[in-house]
């Protein structure tokens, strides 16, 4: 099970109109701990953000599943709840969790998540779904799935 970190990054974004605008984005990245997650994110954005940049906050996030899409350009965070039946009570119980839900709208958002649970025998319902302001997720990759990554981006490029 993935432990995903929210972190906060600060630095100075070029606009589209020229200026340079100081920004605060939020990433999402798979760590193992607080230093693990700060290391990281510095690590992956250091490519593609020029100038100086630095952390200015980092917490757990609460999600329970993350589920991308190739075609999504955004991430919609989806509040689940399981539905549970206590025979002796005759009452029913709710347990929410959170899934990311890489999406382009709020409709095929919802589209994903219900593909996501098709299989589940759990009862469940989506009492909401909204934007998330995460700009990027990093999940962790083993060096040898990096390197397979590495490779089948490669060959998509070459193609």
């Amino acid at each position: 099970m993935s432990t995903w970190f929210e972190c906060r990054v600060k630095y100075e974004k070029l606009m589209q109109d020229g200026r340079q605008k100081k920004v605060t984005e939020p990433y999402l990245v798979d760590a193992v701990s607080f230093t693990d997650a700060e290391k990281r994110i510095n690590e992956v954005l250091e490519p593609y953000i020029s100038g100086e940049f630095f952390v200015n906050n980092i917490k757990i996030a609460n999600y329970s599943d993350l589920i991308p899409s190739e075609n999504g350009d955004r991430w919609f965070k989806c509040k689940v709840s399981y539905i549970s039946y206590d025979e002796e009570k005759g009452t029913e119980r709710k347990s929410n969790s959170y899934m990311l839900i890489q999406a382009n709208n709020l409709k095929e958002a919802y589209e994903n998540i219900e593909k996501a649970m098709a299989g589940m025998v759990s009862d469940y319902e989506i009492p909401a779904i909204q934007e998330s302001q995460i700009m990027d997720v990093f999940p962790y990759f083993s060096k040898e799935e990096e390197s397979t990554e590495k490779a089948e981006v490669k060959t998509m490029v070459d193609e």
